[in-house]
């Protein structure tokens, strides 16, 4: 069966995270209409968009009803009204990061949406990152024994910062920590304690762009951590436990073939040089050390899971907790000034 689909927003996020994935589902997705407040002929003329109905005009989303799913790669401040707009004319929606600005926004998204009988869910497609599901598969085999610290990086050396202002969802927290702290809850689940640092360090004019974030399950720290000043390379996951250690280096590659016009398909697409490397005591005693690889990454599995979702009633791939758990992290950060410690309600 084949799902009408629709974006608002073509901008970066949907020519570069989206629109690539779906064009390789064309047996599940059709991409009917694109709208944008600002329209691009020159991009909306390329070969990979005709047949693509492209609008200044809402309604022509919001009215029509063949189209069931609605993709929101619009600015943060956008994205509570936009989906709140989709859901009210019946359709499904993705939004990409941040999911809401708040956790009342949110909570009132899942509402609307479970009063209409549809999904709402976000855009999380670092779950499908390869550094990420390594890391998964290491956890879950168990060989570690009791985990006792879990770390994740998004580092960068990028020392340039002009001027350019915005509220708290344009920091690098918002953006890059969404992310960071979904992989975490996916894996853990609710933590107990948040502890925060989160700071504006090469531009005080703008929104933060360096946080660290701790969080505590029982005996299991979580550290998150972002800084665009790490010059020298860094592992990405790092996990210990009782029984050893597992270190990936580099970060999925996807973007990176994105960014060079590889698209997905493509022999050479989010191909990763470097595995990571596990290292544990078996229970005979001996020391093994093992490479690890979960194979290329895809963030079309976002939409192959909302297809599954909305043709066969599958759960949906990030269940609404999770989601909550996240934006309650996020939102709660700004309560009072950094570095803090707080509790989840």
């Amino acid at each position: 069966m084949m799902i009408h689909s629709a974006f608002i927003g073509f901008g970066k996020s949907a020519t570069r995270y989206h629109l690539p994935y779906v064009f390789q589902r064309r047996d599940t997705f059709r991409v009917k209409t694109i709208f944008d407040v600002v329209r691009r002929p020159a991009l909306e003329a390329e070969s990979e968009y005709q047949g693509i109905h492209f609008t200044d005009n809402l309604n022509d989303i919001l009215l029509d009803e063949s189209i069931t799913l609605v993709t929101l790669c619009t600015p943060p401040e956008t994205h509570y009204d936009y989906a709140r707009q989709c859901l009210e004319h019946g359709k499904n929606v993705i939004v990409e990061k941040p999911f809401t600005r708040t956790l009342a926004e949110a909570e009132a998204l899942f509402a609307l949406a479970a009063e209409k009988g549809l999904t709402v869910t976000p855009f999380q497609n670092r779950r499908f990152d390869s550094c990420f599901l390594a890391a998964k598969k290491v956890i879950n085999s168990g060989v570690l024994g009791k985990l006792v610290e879990f770390e994740s990086h998004f580092d960068y050396f990028r020392p340039d910062a002009p001027d350019a202002p915005g509220d708290f969802t344009h920091g690098a927290f918002y953006g890059l920590g969404m992310h960071l702290i979904d992989q975490v809850v996916s894996l853990f689940g609710r933590p107990e304690f948040v502890h925060y640092d989160i700071r504006a360090v090469r531009n005080k004019n703008n929104p933060d762009d360096t946080f660290e974030l701790q969080l505590y399950y029982g005996d299991i720290k979580a550290i998150v951590k972002c800084s665009h000043l790490v010059m020298l390379p860094y592992p990405k996951f790092i996990v210990h436990g009782e029984n050893g250690s597992f270190i990936k280096l580099n970060i999925d590659q996807q973007e990176t073939s994105l960014k060079s016009g590889i698209m997905p398909g493509s022999n050479h697409f989010g191909k990763d040089p470097e595995w990571g490397v596990l290292k544990y005591q078996n229970v005979q005693g001996e020391m093994i050390t093992e490479k690890v690889d979960a194979g290329t990454g895809d963030y079309g599995r976002v939409y192959d899971a909302v297809y599954d979702t909305l043709i066969h009633k599958k759960p949906v791939y990030v269940p609404q907790q999770d989601v909550l758990t996240t934006m309650e992290i996020l939102h709660r950060a700004f309560e009072q000034p950094a570095p803090a410690l707080i509790k989840l309600r």
